[in-house]
């Protein structure tokens, strides 16, 4: 599985993830010319912006919330900017979480770890 390939696994499992979860998905892969949001949810007075990082096996290249930097934190922070400039946000408050998935290919199984409200604005 390729890198492109493991990304687009974790982000359909962390979308099934908050699906169960009560939250509805109202975008993927929001592209703006200096980046892209992987998932962007609502629920409750809630619009959450999700930066999903995947991993193939524990430990590889650190966890996938050590991936969000504080330079990456700032550049989703520009790109909820972005997108409320956009499209609105009905009122709601905004949140910032991370789903770090891992994937065990050879047995066919995943870890979902949640992290909400991961960073602020």
């Amino acid at each position: 599985m390729r890198a492109f390939e493991t990304g687009r696994v974790g982000e359909a499992l962390a979308r099934r993830y908050l699906e169960e979860r009560g939250y509805r998905i109202v975008g993927q892969n929001i592209r703006f010319r200096f980046g892209e949001i992987d998932l962007v949810a609502t629920r409750d007075d809630f619009l959450v912006f999700v930066e999903v990082k995947t991993r193939r096996r524990e430990g590889s290249f650190g966890t996938g919330r050590e991936a969000v930097t504080p330079r990456k934190s700032s550049r989703l922070v520009r790109l909820a900017q972005a997108y409320v400039f956009r499209y609105g946000c009905d009122g709601r408050r905004i949140r910032f979480d991370v789903i770090e998935v891992v994937l065990d290919v050879r047995r066919r199984k995943a870890r979902v770890l949640h992290l909400p409200n991961a960073f602020e604005m």
